[in-house]
């Protein structure tokens, strides 16, 4: 697949996961908006990825390494909400994680998390088009 047509494609199958993750907030489905707000991330930086070397990006899902082997610069605290971002993924997917990520999965701490995902979003974005 052409490099364009790769950005594309993760660009837009993570506009699609957004509106999914802000769906499922709204109907108080915490533990899974967050999931899929790493899956937002995820592909938008993958798509920054493919635009800055040119290739297929890594199969990985931890969102600061992908970021760096894509050569992104980020400040710590930026690496810090990445890292934590990235534990979604995990807690929600693996049944020895989940019952306990659920639990802290409250109100308060899923809008805390989905507003993180809402800046980083916006910031990979403008560092997506400035290539």
């Amino acid at each position: 697949m052409e490099k364009d047509k790769l950005v594309s494609y993760w660009s837009e199958s993570s506009e699609h996961d957004y509106k999914a993750m802000e769906h499922m907030f709204e109907k108080g489905d915490y533990q899974w908006s967050l999931f899929i707000g790493h899956l937002v991330l995820e592909k938008l930086l993958k798509a920054y990825y493919v635009k800055q070397i040119d290739k297929n990006p890594p199969f990985i899902h931890d969102l600061l390494r992908l970021a760096e082997k894509g050569g992104l610069e980020i400040s710590e605290k930026r690496k810090d909400m990445l890292d934590t971002i990235s534990g979604f993924n995990i807690n929600t997917r693996y049944n020895d994680y989940k019952q306990s990520f659920y639990r802290k999965c409250t109100m308060e701490f899923a809008k805390k998390w989905i507003q993180n995902i809402r800046a980083l979003r916006i910031w990979i974005k403008k560092q997506l088009s400035k290539l």
